[in-house]
């Protein structure tokens, strides 16, 4: 970096803590690993500005290999924080102002340009000077064209799939798609119900969310073209109904598919489509998991496991002292498993179910309020509560299982606030764990800081539970069908592990989540203590 570009960040330091987008102008390509690594230290998203003249521009498809190629090379470069679009739009014939004005908060160049610095920090209404990486000249960037690629552009251009967080895969195959487009992109987006059956289909966001994300894409990346991008309740979408396609881009595994929509659209008497197909994208973050070798969707869910999904809401109710987390999750999903690994992290874990044995004893409350309902029908030789004999009861019976739950759920969450108070008056620990099932249907989420949920596959837990219960598939799939869905849990947790697969994988999960948990406390720490001091300096 040069001097001037130094002394440039050492004056704006408070600013750059708040920047979050930048654009950078790219001029040598030999050098962009070199000036993302100095720009991803101040932003979180950058768009990269391929530095040609308009009128060298074409044929737009020429470019398709140096931007998949960019993408690609940089992916493996980039730490996670940094989002890297590039703007196909500027290689168009009205260039940069033919890009939708965007909130961007600093201009980065690889060489010194300052007309065209002007016309960007115009058009974006960017604040401050731009920032020169590099004294290096610029080198022409049209050697880098691929004139062996299919030259040939169409009026509208058909592609589909699930979209569900958008990755770099998802960005070579989008880009390559409008690379090709001259006036209409639609794109397919599968809807939850179709994608039911993929890994962890419980976090593929909502199908709005996901149209939202490729419309924020593609607009981005090019504001010049006509996007329809639409909710499809089958593998063929809009292909089998719209006759002006012209067409569809297609990925290696997906390209049978194609075919397939033109053996269909043939026989509804439509013209076939032309099918582009690119390669998959080779995925470098194979870890314990179940990982797949490409760039997948299925590989970014994978990884969100042991990850905040979601920042906990304010719970002005609750001591900030012990941090109180709610473990739960459905049958034989491995919640007691979980609990012991957090427990060897030093976590205090109040196991509800073992709590509910104890409140049913005789002398508790409970236990004279279960006794006035249901009579003394449930009370064994032995002065217990027969809860076999109460299951029978409430089995089949809806209204009486709501009243059982009337009586105990309140009584269990007493005792275990009372156990919570104990721990802080002891100073015990710094993180207390409620496991329970029930977490979420007696709504106790409010009563901690935040969810931890576990899930697995319906099948998974079938086999479990046969082998842990001894009871029959039919039996078994009775019990997952009466509880909570795997979907409803996740969207009400915050951090999600699955242990389907590896002890190893389920172990990395937990340290992962644990890290987060123990630097969010540190930080409250920090933050109040600072507040303290704040406070104590006020008063001086």
């Amino acid at each position: 970096m040069s001097s001037s570009a130094l002394k440039f960040f050492m004056h704006s330091f408070f600013f750059t803590q708040m920047t979050s987008t930048g654009l950078l102008i790219v001029s040598n390509i030999k050098q962009i690993a070199k000036s993302l690594s100095v720009v991803e230290k101040y932003v979180n998203k950058i768009y990269i500005h391929l530095n040609v003249p308009v009128e060298k521009c074409q044929p737009l498809p020429t470019w398709s290999h140096l931007i998949s190629q960019l993408y690609v090379d940089n992916n493996q470069l980039l730490s996670k924080s940094l989002c890297m679009n590039i703007l196909v739009g500027s290689l168009r014939e009205q260039g940069i102002k033919g890009l939708i004005k965007r909130p961007v908060d600093m201009l980065f160049s690889d060489g010194h340009y300052p007309e065209l610095c002007e016309v960007i920090i115009q058009h974006f209404d960017i604040p401050g000077k731009p920032i020169y990486l590099d004294k290096a000249q610029s080198t022409d960037l049209t050697e880098h064209q691929n004139f062996k690629e299919a030259n040939k552009m169409y009026d509208t251009v058909v592609v589909g799939g699930t979209f569900d967080r958008i990755h770099v895969g998802h960005k070579i195959f989008l880009t390559q798609a409008v690379i090709r487009c001259c006036r209409r992109l639609v794109v397919g987006v599968t809807t939850n119900q179709m994608s039911k059956h993929k890994t962890l289909s419980e976090l593929i966001l909502p199908v709005e969310s996901r149209i939202d994300d490729i419309r924020e894409f593609l607009t981005g990346i090019d504001a010049s073209l006509e996007y329809e991008i639409v909710p499809i309740y089958d593998p063929f979408g809009p292909t089998l109904s719209d006759p002006n396609l012209d067409m569809i881009v297609v990925s290696a595994e997906t390209e049978k598919g194609g075919h397939k929509i033109n053996e269909l659209r043939m026989k509804n008497n439509m013209r076939p489509l032309e099918i582009y197909c690119i390669e998959l994208v080779n995925s470098t973050n194979i870890g314990l998991g179940p990982m797949e070798k490409k760039v997948s969707s299925s590989n970014t869910r994978i990884d969100l496991l042991g990850s905040r999904i979601k920042r906990p809401e304010p719970r002005p109710n609750l001591f900030d002292e012990p941090y109180i987390i709610g473990l739960t999750g459905g049958i034989a999903s491995g919640k007691s498993i979980m609990c012991r690994r957090l427990l060897n992290k030093g976590a205090q874990v109040f196991d509800c179910d073992k709590i509910a044995h104890e409140i049913y004893e005789p002398g508790q409350s409970c236990y004279h309020k279960l006794i006035k309902h249901f009579g003394r029908t449930i009370i064994g030789s032995d002065e217990r509560i027969d809860r076999k004999t109460l299951g029978q009861i409430v089995f089949n019976n809806p209204k009486q299982l709501e009243i059982l739950n009337e009586i105990v759920w309140p009584e269990l969450l007493t005792e275990v606030k009372k156990r919570i108070h104990d721990v802080r008056d002891k100073h015990q620990c710094e993180v207390v764990v409620i496991e329970a099932a029930i977490l979420l249907n007696a709504g106790w989420d409010k009563e901690c800081h935040e969810v931890w949920s576990t899930i697995v596959t319906a099948d998974v837990a079938i086999q479990r539970i046969k082998k842990r219960n001894g009871l029959s598939e039919e039996e078994a799939r009775k019990r997952i069908d009466s509880q909570m869905g795997n979907s409803e849990v996740v969207s009400r947790s915050h951090i999600v592990f699955s242990s389907q697969w590896s002890d190893e994988f389920t172990q990395q999960q937990v340290d992962k989540a644990w890290s987060i948990l123990m630097q969010d406390i540190e930080n409250r720490k920090l933050n109040k203590s600072n507040k303290n001091d704040s406070t104590n300096n006020t008063r001086l």
